[in-house]
């Protein structure tokens, strides 16, 4: 007896836990480096500074800009196609973990027969049978794959990662697209800098013409000084008009963010006026727990190395246990009486003998989707880091270049200052001048450029640094 119920327990435990064949699951290593190449000469932040935990964007310290970040979460249409996504992910877990249970099944059935007495061959102790009789069943059935080798518990544990990496997915939408607001916002921003500058430029240029016609009306200037003034002054009239094809472009793309139709929306104009803020960068190695996209690939590697145990416990075979339990009778009378139960209980072991290479077909896929998926993951942390060195390159360079711009700008103006008091001396030709003013308002352009450029550049600094999320941020699916 000891042997039988060593052997039932023996069985029993194979039945509810099973084996798990395939690999068991390592995280692959990432390239990393111990700093990052362009932090030298990059000022390092405060410890007080720090990006804030989903409100990133509050660093800039621009109130507009906090109030449209504020809208886009709950209207944004590609950020409900990923979180759709999420719930079609969590769904899934939920689909493949029914399969961890027995699955119980209730049936009826009615049917009548009647025997005709004009059948061929019938023998003589069937005639006073003659008539209609009828059939009433009634059963509950049960069915229960016991998970073996794992293939259930790894399809569950596969379905489980998905989420967790389409969560992440999530994260990386929400990031990238507050992300695009802020850079809309700011090119915007300068355009509306830019504007101011070419309606001041356009007011100064026409001052400029007036004089000119009062000069030639004199006799002190030619007309071609005249011709020259108003040339100028519609060119940069032309010019100021152009960038308001670029603001009403950016003013959609900001309105489309915010889930709302062009027409329906709009952004005052104000001039570029924030400066970048000081953002702290910390190591290469924090990077992998502070990306989103980093951490969805990574659980996608978890994922196909769950799909490799899928694949190899189908070598293997199957155990099945049916059990069902019922009434039949041949009346609703007599249905439920005891001679009427009926019962049975079953097993069944399938194994595949031969399936032309198909199994091995799918093991040589899952084991390649695998190396693919970690690939994947490295390429993806490579990407990161590139990101993040290109942004932390952009914005010190730029901080320099900014500074030999304002000198050019502050030169610009100077020389355009002499000439102009030179012109009206009759000391110098208005060639001289209009070289002067060109020069000058390209630079200053060029200043408003390089601006937007640094702003658009901590944007993107802060998204390839995870916009302050963490891994510990992700639900659990």
């Amino acid at each position: 007896m000891r042997w039988r119920a060593a052997g039932a327990a023996a069985l029993a435990g194979v039945m509810l836990g099973g084996c798990m064949v395939g690999p068991d699951y390592v995280r692959p290593s990432a390239p990393m480096t111990p700093a990052f190449k362009e932090t030298d000469g990059w000022k390092v932040a405060e410890p007080s500074d720090h990006l804030s935990r989903g409100a990133w964007w509050e660093i800039f310290g621009d109130p507009e800009l906090n109030a449209l970040q504020a809208q886009l979460d709950p209207a944004n249409q590609n950020l409900r196609i990923a979180e759709a996504r999420l719930r079609e992910a969590r769904a899934a877990i939920r689909f493949n973990r029914a399969a961890l249970f027995p699955t119980l099944s209730a049936s009826a059935g009615l049917s009548a027969v009647r025997i005709s007495g004009n059948q061929p061959f019938r023998s003589q102790s069937t005639s006073t049978n003659l008539g209609s009789s009828g059939d009433l069943l009634a059963s509950i059935d049960l069915s229960y794959e016991v998970d073996l080798w794992g293939r259930i518990r790894r399809t569950v544990a596969a379905a489980r990662h998905e989420a967790t990496a389409t969560a992440a997915d999530l994260e990386t939408a929400r990031l990238s697209l507050h992300a695009e607001l802020a850079i809309d916002y700011f090119e915007l921003r300068a355009v509306d800098a830019q504007k101011q500058l070419l309606d001041e430029t356009v007011t100064a240029f026409g001052a400029a013409l007036k004089l000119t016609t009062t000069r030639f009306q004199g006799g002190a200037a030619p007309k071609s000084d005249v011709a020259q003034a108003q040339t100028q002054l519609d060119t940069t009239r032309a010019q100021a008009t152009d960038v308001t094809v670029q603001r009403a472009q950016l003013e959609h793309a900001i309105a489309i963010l915010l889930g709302r139709p062009p027409a329906d929306f709009g952004v005052p104009p104000r001039p570029l006026d924030t400066r970048p803020p000081d953002i702290p960068v910390g190591l290469p190695s924090q990077l992998l727990e502070r990306r989103p996209d980093i951490a969805a690939a990574e659980r996608r590697v978890a994922e196909a190395n769950e799909q490799i145990g899928i694949a190899k416990a189908a070598y293997y075979p199957a155990l099945v246990l049916n059990a069902s339990v019922g009434f039949e009778g041949t009346t609703f009378g007599n249905l439920l009486n005891a001679s009427s139960l009926l019962w049975s209980v079953g097993a069944s072991i399938t194994q595949t003998i031969f399936d032309g290479g198909r199994r091995r077909a799918t093991s040589d896929s899952v084991r390649a989707a695998y190396d693919a998926t970690v690939a994947g993951y490295r390429q993806t942390t490579l990407t990161a880091f590139q990101q993040v060195e290109d942004n932390v390159a952009a914005l010190r360079i730029l901080e320099r270049e900014a500074q030999e711009q304002r000198q050019a700008v502050e030169s610009a103006q100077l020389s355009l200052q002499l000439f102009s008091i030179r012109y009206r001396g009759g000391v110098d030709n208005y060639l001289q001048v209009i070289t002067a003013q060109a020069v000058t308002l390209t630079n200053q352009r060029a200043e408003i450029d390089i601006l937007s450029r640094r702003m658009v550049a901590s944007v993107l600094l802060v998204k390839a640094l995870g916009g302050g999320w963490d891994v510990a941020d992700l639900p659990k699916p």
